[in-house]
């Protein structure tokens, strides 16, 4: 099973890299997203200070929901997904793998890029330490979760809008506690509880999204 996902992950690294400017794309929106709101707000340092965790972490989910699509559209577009639904190969191995290249292109992406970022918010390195932590650990399981409702909307005509619509909601416990363990403001009995439950939704959303996510691919091929 895992050289079968390490195959996997190898090829949609490859085809990520051939179509290189969509990436690059969500990127480059979260790059200036989270530079316009210094312009807009000031340069009070207080106020940066504490909008910081809300802002990253907000354009951090935007980013993903516009990478989500292009998980499974390209296998349908081609024929490939039809080949990885008949394959004896487990369907599970196979849709693990393509969340994990997809996180690595997109989730882990950003952040790399979020110290960089944080410069702009005047935040001091225990905060950036904490922003980028809590990054590391939530947006894969943004990306879990929203893998759901890139399997269910595969093929629908304004699915990048359903998928917002089914799969946000999901979405915002993430976004929630990613914020609290994020802000350096907050006591440190929060900080760390934020970061627990961070934790704990990433194990639940391992255990329990591939699967799902392989249903509603079963479901959409129907």
């Amino acid at each position: 099973m895992f050289s079968l996902m390490a195959c996997v992950m190898r090829r949609e690294l490859a085809l990520t890299w051939r179509r290189r400017t969509d990436a690059l794309g969500c990127l480059l929106f979260f790059v200036i997203a989270t530079s316009l709101f210094p312009i807009a707000v000031g340069a009070d340092p207080a106020l940066l200070h504490v909008i910081a965790p809300g802002v990253l972490w907000v354009t951090a989910l935007l980013a993903t929901m516009l990478s989500l699509p292009r998980l499974f559209s390209h296998d349908f577009d081609d024929g490939s997904l039809d080949q990885m639904l008949l394959s004896p190969q487990s369907l599970f191995a196979v849709v693990s793998a393509k969340i994990a290249a997809h996180w690595m292109t997109s989730g882990f992406a950003l952040v790399l890029l979020t110290p960089v970022i944080a410069l702009q918010y005047d935040l001091d390195a225990r905060a950036v330490l904490m922003l980028t932590a809590s990054l590391l650990l939530g947006t894969p399981a943004l990306s879990l979760i929203g893998s759901i409702g890139a399997a269910l909307t595969i093929g629908v005509r304004g699915g990048g809008l359903l998928l917002a619509v089914l799969v946000v909601p999901l979405q915002l416990p993430v976004l929630v506690f990613g914020v609290g363990a994020a802000d350096a403001a907050r006591a440190a009995a929060w900080t760390e509880a934020s970061f627990s439950l961070l934790g704990a939704m990433l194990i639940a959303a391992l255990a329990l999204c591939p699967g799902a996510t392989a249903a509603a691919l079963r479901i959409s091929a129907q």
